[in-house]
Order: structure tokens, then C-alpha cells, then sequence
């Protein structure tokens, strides 16, 4: 294989390396080339993102006949080391408010919901401080990660007892009175500051690194390779870190693409420009070696949850777009919030269904309100959409996502359009991409720029907004389609169109007539509500299908579809 000189000079240097590569410059192919020169018989460790990654670098590697490395993700590392070793039980899902609130015997103060506010807190302040390099809990000031103002009244009113808890909720952790997080036993490993047996470690995307997982690579006696794009750091809400910014190790570039072509590199130059009102004026190089083709698929990448499940109804449940569909993660996972909720449970408080709940925060709720203001306070941001999405749709969801999930297929090579956040997507590439109408537009970043209150975290989270939507638009091995108020003035338009927008009229496969009689036609959303009445007298199948004019095998399989049965 033909290397590029860039490539080439990584291949052959020695001590330890600090690699910028921009999306699509041949990163990975290098990392194993790299590995390849290397003495046959010398130790090596890749460290990947994800299992995902970590399966793709395990096949390349074994391809290259490259022996003695071990490919792991920074948790399966820890696991190793931690939990397997020291009997550690694994709360697999992690801990939701109401179970920390028991496990801890928070006692509700008399304010709404009190328990199980500073129980999310206490949550958030663990996986802090497991991913941070701190040793103590009281090192850390948690208040500086709380921006919203409700949440952030709330902390500064009970810090105190937040703290407190946190730490009670890591002793039990540690002396194994309850199951440990994934974000524990990786918090004990760097605290254990283990030497690794490796001649050579590499770590992959290093702009999105822990600081705890930062600590224990650096420290390592054998030679060292960090690789990641400074631009692609989207994970801070996490916690984490650029890592390429804080080693001191001789640095490389990769600035070729070879996934899109010269319009889309001189596209993403531009975005990743705006950084320079942040006073973080660099030079960018990128250049684009790909061609420009349509493909035949064509993925849709939204910047939130709520920006990608807005975009699937407004389009897939329409007549004109019968496709098969995939969501990169799973349809169900879009419908969830971190902590437990699902979009059903918030529907089921909106139509004031308590017995179908099964969030036992949210059966606490009297209301949307209620909820909305527990969301506020402990600035749940998933639950927020879910609550936006019950406002807008109603008792429409049942039927929207009655249709999404018959026309979602499971492997994503038979999908004909893809659904994917941006933080879903990353590493990966489509042959057409468009963009959801939810990134932050260049006009928008400025104003807020402008904003004489702006603040570290503000700048920090400004910052994570470009990277966002550059990591969206390199996605692409083709063409892009923007939204409107996304299409650039000053760049090459010959890879980039704009993408249509969602129309406000036209008929609905929600209300659409078929052939083959009444009993036939589609479910409407008041029949749903009819059926959810009917159903919650527990009247019989055959009187549900007079009273519908349906046959009992529609009304059954109604029933499943909406999860009545």
C-alpha cells in the first residue's frame, strides 16, 4: 500500500506521538501500519472508543498479521484490572434517582420531589469525580458543572448534603455493599496507577479521553501514540477532555481526507473558523481527496434526540417516504431518557394513566408542569425532549411510532434512509448525508459570542457547537444537504444542496384510506384514544370491535402495537 508522507513520517518515527487526524485521513490504516514496523515480538496495546471501534481495529489488526497486541476500550481494560480480580458486582445500567434516593434513605424535606432531585445530583457528581483525576470527592466543586439556573439555585441551596451523599453513594460502591458503575471500577483502576505490560501503547481519539483514563496512559513506561481530531471533541458533557492539547509529545498531522471531496473540506474550514471569536485562531488544514457521488443511502444526522425524532415524524410518516429505516442505536433508545424515563411514561402522565407507568419518578408526578419543573431543576435535558415531543404530538405518538417501528429494519445495509445523532455517528461514514434543522447556525454562534455574561463553561459548551456540526458534515462520502439557514455563501456549492424542506400539508399514513373496506382502513388518533377508553374498562374484544368496527384481530393487534396488551 502506498502511504502518504504524512502517513509515512508517523510510520517511521520514534518516542512518543501526538497525531491530529482530520475525519476520514486514513487514521486507523496508519495506527496499523504503525504497529506492523514495530519489533514482532514487542507488547502491544490499542485502546479504541467503544466496542464497536474496538471490534473494526481487532479485525484490522488480525488482517495485518500484526501479533502480540491486545485491542480494549479503556473500560474493558479496567474491568480486567478491577472488577473481575476484586468480586466486584456491576450495576450493568448504572442507577436511577428513585433507587439512589433508597438506597441512600433520602428523606423528602417537603419540597416537590426532593429526594429524587438531589439523587440525580448525586449521580452526575459521582461520574464526575470517577472520570476526573481528583482523589477525593471534596476536591472537586461540583457547582461549577450546574449552568442551569434552576438546577444551579438548587445546588448552591443543598450542596452541603449533595456532597455528602456522593460520597456515601462511592463508599458503598467500594466496600461493595451495592453493584459498582462502569464509571467506578474505571475511576479505582486510575487511582490504582497501574503499570501496563506494554511496549507500545496507542489511543484512539484521544480529544474525547477521560481525565482519569488521560492519567493512567501518560503514566506508562512504554512509548506512546495519541490520535484524535481536535475538532471532533463533542463529549464534554462527559466529562471529558482534549487530550491532544495536554501531552507534551512531538506532534503529527494527518490533513487529508479521502472519505469527501475539496467542496465539503473547504465547508468544514469554514465552520471550524468560527471558532475564531472564541480567540482560538489556528490554522486549519484539510483537504479533501474524495469524489462527489449520490449513493444510494442517505443518512439524516440531528444534532439532539429531539432534533432527529422531529425530523423522522415530519417526513417517514408520510406517504411520499415509504422506507425502510434505521436508527443508528436503536429506534427505542431515542425514546428514553438517561434516567429511566420513556416516552410512553410521559404520555401515559400527560392523559393522567398512572397505572401504565412504569418510571417510578414519573408515576410521582401530578403533572406535565410538575415534570417540567423537575426536569428544569435537575437539568435533564432528555427528559426535557420527551416532555417537548408529549406537548407537540399527543396522543398522535402512539400512531407515529406505531409506524416508524413496522417500517425500521434491523441491519442497516437494507435501510434506504438512517437516523443518527451526531454523537451516534461518530467514526462513521454514509454515501449522502443531510442535516436535521437543529445545529446552531454561524449567525447564532456570533450573537452569542457577543454575550458580555459569557463564561468559561459557556465558552467551553460554544466551542463543543461547531465541533458538533463539523462532525455532522464530514460524515458524508458524497453529497451534503443542508437546511436552509445552514447553506454557506462563500463555498463551492458543487457537493452541497439544499435539502427540502418538511412540508406542513399533504396527506398522512396516520389517516390515509386503503382498500379493502372499513374494517381495513388505517388507526386514526382518535380511535387510539377510543381503544386506550374502551381497554382501560376492560370491556371484551368483540364489544371493542362493534363498538370500532373492527375485527377482533385488529383490535388485538392494536392492542400489542400500543402496548395496551
Amino acid at each position: 500500500m502506498e502511504f502518504t508522507k504524512q502517513q509515512q513520517r508517523i510510520i517511521e518515527a520514534t518516542g512518543n506521538l501526538c497525531i491530529n487526524a482530520v475525519a476520514g485521513s486514513g487514521k486507523t490504516t496508519t495506527l496499523v501500519e504503525y504497529a506492523r514496523r514495530r519489533p514482532r515480538l514487542s507488547k502491544k496495546l490499542y485502546i479504541a472508543f467503544n466496542a464497536a471501534v474496538r471490534r473494526e481495529a481487532q479485525e484490522r489488526f488480525a488482517a495485518a498479521g500484526i501479533e502480540n497486541i491486545h485491542v480494549q476500550t479503556a473500560h474493558s481494560l479496567a474491568y480486567a484490572w478491577v472488577v473481575r480480580p476484586g468480586g466486584y458486582e456491576l450495576a450493568v445500567h448504572g442507577y436511577r434517582p428513585h433507587e439512589i434516593s433508597r438506597i441512600l434513605s433520602v428523606q423528602n424535606n417537603g419540597s416537590p420531589h426532593f429526594e429524587h432531585i438531589l439523587a440525580s445530583h448525586v449521580e452526575k457528581f459521582s461520574a464526575w469525580f470517577c472520570n476526573s483525576t481528583a482523589r477525593k470527592v471534596q476536591e472537586l466543586d461540583y457547582r461549577g458543572c450546574v449552568s442551569d439556573p434552576r438546577a444551579r439555585a438548587f445546588v448552591d441551596r443543598y450542596y452541603t448534603e449533595i456532597e455528602y451523599a456522593t460520597r456515601r453513594f462511592l463508599a458503598l460502591m467500594d466496600q461493595k455493599q451495592i453493584p459498582c458503575t462502569h464509571d467506578f471500577y474505571l475511576k479505582k483502576f486510575q487511582l490504582m496507577a497501574p503499570q501496563l505490560p506494554y511496549d507500545y501503547l496507542l489511543f484512539d481519539e484521544g480529544q474525547d479521553a477521560s481525565p482519569a483514563m488521560l492519567d493512567v496512559f501518560t503514566r506508562q513506561e512504554g512509548t506512546k501514540v495519541i490520535v484524535g481530531d481536535t475538532h471532533q471533541q463533542i463529549y464534554g458533557w462527559r466529562f471529558a477532555v482534549n487530550s491532544l492539547e495536554k501531552v507534551p509529545y512531538e506532534r503529527y498531522s494527518l490533513s487529508t481526507s479521502f472519505r469527501f471531496s475539496p467542496p465539503i473540506a473547504s465547508l468544514a474550514r469554514e465552520v471550524i473558523r468560527w471558532k475564531d471569536a472564541l480567540e482560538e485562531g489556528e490554522d486549519v488544514e484539510i483537504v479533501g481527496a474524495g469524489n462527489i457521488s449520490e449513493g444510494t443511502q442517505r443518512a439524516v444526522i440531528a444534532r439532539t434526540n429531539l432534533g432527529l425524532l422531529l425530523r423522522a415524524i415530519s417526513s417517514v410518516v408520510r406517504v411520499e417516504e415509504k422506507k425502510k429505516i434505521y436508527f443508528e442505536g436503536n429506534l427505542t433508545s431515542y425514546t428514553y431518557a438517561a434516567a429511566g424515563a420513556s416516552l410512553y411514561d410521559v404520555l401515559y402522565l400527560s392523559l393522567d394513566k398512572r397505572e401504565r407507568i412504569r418510571n417510578r419518578v414519573i408515576r410521582s408526578m401530578g403533572d406535565l408542569s410538575d415534570l417540567l419543573e423537575y426536569a428544569k431543576q435537575t437539568a435533564d435535558m432528555e427528559l426535557l425532549m420527551l416532555h417537548e415531543i408529549v406537548k407537540t404530538y399527543g396522543k398522535d405518538i402512539f400512531s407515529i411510532l406505531s409506524v416508524l417501528h413496522t417500517r425500521h429494519v434491523e441491519n442497516r445495509d437494507e435501510a434506504e434512509l438512517i437516523f443518527s445523532t451526531v454523537h451516534r455517528c461518530k467514526g462513521m461514514e454514509y454515501d449522502v448525508v443531510e442535516l436535521a434543522d437543529d445545529f446552531m447556525t454561524e449567525e447564532q454562534f456570533y450573537q452569542e459570542t457577543k454575550n458580555p455574561h459569557r463564561d468559561p463553561a459557556s465558552k467551553k459548551a460554544l466551542r463543543e457547537e461547531v465541533n458538533l456540526l463539523y462532525v455532522a458534515l464530514t460524515r458524508t462520502r458524497g453529497v451534503l444537504y443542508l437546511p436552509s439557514r445552514l447553506m454557506p455563501d462563500r463555498t463551492d456549492l458543487s457537493a452541497i444542496r439544499a435539502a427540502e424542506e418538511p412540508k406542513g400539508q399533504g396527506r398522512s399514513v396516520l389517516s390515509l384510506p386503503k382498500r379493502g373496506g372499513r374494517r381495513y382502513r388505517p388507526w386514526t388518533p382518535q380511535e387510539d384514544e377510543r381503544l386506550l377508553a374502551a381497554t382501560d374498562r376492560k370491556l371484551r374484544l368483540r364489544e371493542i370491535a362493534r363498538i370500532l368496527d373492527r375485527s377482533v384481530g385488529a383490535v388485538r393487534s392494536r392492542q400489542k402495537k400500543l402496548h395496551l396488551r
